[in-house]
């Protein structure tokens, strides 16, 4: 279920390292297999990579109780927290993983900025991965010494317009508390997922409870391409994501070509997801399902 993001960077470097990729099955319900993640710790891997909150399924996985039984065999556990930071209250010493990446523009940052915590004995110990300036502490013609983290790995002149407003981005859901953002979220995800059930040939992808899931809601009508589905719901002022949402291989898990997904955040109504639903309903009778 991981974005390509996940996916990718560890494909190169398999190629340039020689490693070997294995990946955990999903279920029909869009949550992990745990018979195929406990087969996969067996074989002692190096790195647990997964995502917190699935970008196309919504999914929450048990981050936490993973990452403790990926410890007992010494891997090192990297988690994808760009779907779970900007939605839910997020305890990065609690989950016991060791690396997390976020992405700004999915919490109401600018574009072009993000965070990766790492755990300070892990950072201490790993080469800069680029050179320039501020990473280094000493530099003479044959060698050079490397700053403590985080500037070690943070070369050059920063983006610092995008941190400002990034930072800006964390006061703001901070001052509405993300407790009261995941409880807004819950609240009309069980709303969507109740109303478009009464969809006829509407099929929605990922878990049905909302305790398990996050507020992005994957589904396919009928035999509508998922693109021209979006493109009809564009007309009526109705923006959703279609397409394969940058997993590819869940859609082929899925046996799909794409799905629509709806999106929701901090700013979406319960009467949008009505004006949603009669639109779906509405390209229904269109393209007579």
């Amino acid at each position: 279920m991981e974005h390509h993001s996940n996916i990718v960077p560890w494909q190169m470097l398999a190629k340039e390292k020689g490693i070997k990729l294995d990946f955990i099955r999903i279920d029909d319900n869009g949550l992990l297999d745990s018979e195929s993640f406990q087969e996969l710790i067996k074989k002692r891997p190096k790195v647990l990579s997964l995502a917190h909150v699935s970008n196309a399924l919504g999914t929450i996985n048990p981050v936490k109780q993973m990452a403790q039984e990926a410890h007992t065999i010494g891997a090192t556990v990297v988690v994808d927290g760009a779907q779970s930071v900007p939605h839910m209250p997020v305890d990065i010493a609690d989950l016991k993983c060791d690396f997390m990446a976020v992405s700004g523009h999915k919490m109401l940052a600018p574009t072009g900025i993000g965070m990766l915590y790492g755990r300070g004995d892990l950072l201490e110990h790993m080469e800069p991965f680029m050179g320039g300036g501020e990473m280094i502490r000493e530099v003479h013609l044959q060698d050079a010494s490397w700053n403590d983290p985080p500037w070690r790995f943070e070369a050059g002149t920063p983006n610092v317009e995008g941190a400002i407003g990034l930072g800006a981005a964390v006061e703001y859901l901070s001052s509405l508390g993300m407790q009261n953002v995941r409880r807004h979220e819950k609240d009309i995800t069980e709303y969507a997922l109740k109303k478009m059930q009464n969809v006829k040939d509407l099929v929605v992808y990922g878990p049905r409870d909302v305790e398990k899931r996050g507020a992005a809601i994957a589904f396919n009508l009928g035999d509508i391409h998922a693109h021209d589905l979006a493109t009809i719901l564009d007309t009526q002022g109705i923006a959703i994501r279609s397409g394969h949402h940058c997993a590819q291989p869940l859609m082929e898990r899925l046996n799909v070509p794409a799905t629509s997904r709806a999106s929701f955040y901090i700013y979406n109504t319960k009467r949008e997801v009505d004006i949603l639903v009669r639109a779906l309903e509405s390209a229904r009778r269109m393209f007579r399902v």
